[in-house]
């Protein structure tokens, strides 16, 4: 299987094996779900996610570094996520 996942920017062998046994196995699977369910996904399977892997799958979607995602955007994701119960 070609796996674009491993290309996408912030994601790293870990973060697409957690992907993978999530059940997500390609970009438009991850752009399908949004950072949020994929990150809920991962966590659902009994992975042990830090937000910094929130932040890399945004950032995934984005094409950009995880690091540069603003402030006000970070704050968002950590709200939703908070709001789901995560």
């Amino acid at each position: 299987m070609d796996d674009d996942l491993q290309c996408m920017k912030n994601l790293g062998k870990t973060s697409v094996q957690w992907l993978h046994a999530a059940g997500i196995h390609n970009a438009a699977d991850l752009r399908r779900l949004g950072a949020i369910q994929a990150y809920m996904a991962v966590k659902i399977r009994g992975f042990r996610p830090s937000k910094v892997l929130l932040y890399s799958l945004e950032g995934a979607l984005l094409d950009r570094h995880w690091c540069d995602l603003p402030a006000g955007r970070k704050t968002s994701l950590d709200q939703k996520l908070d709001g789901i119960g995560a």
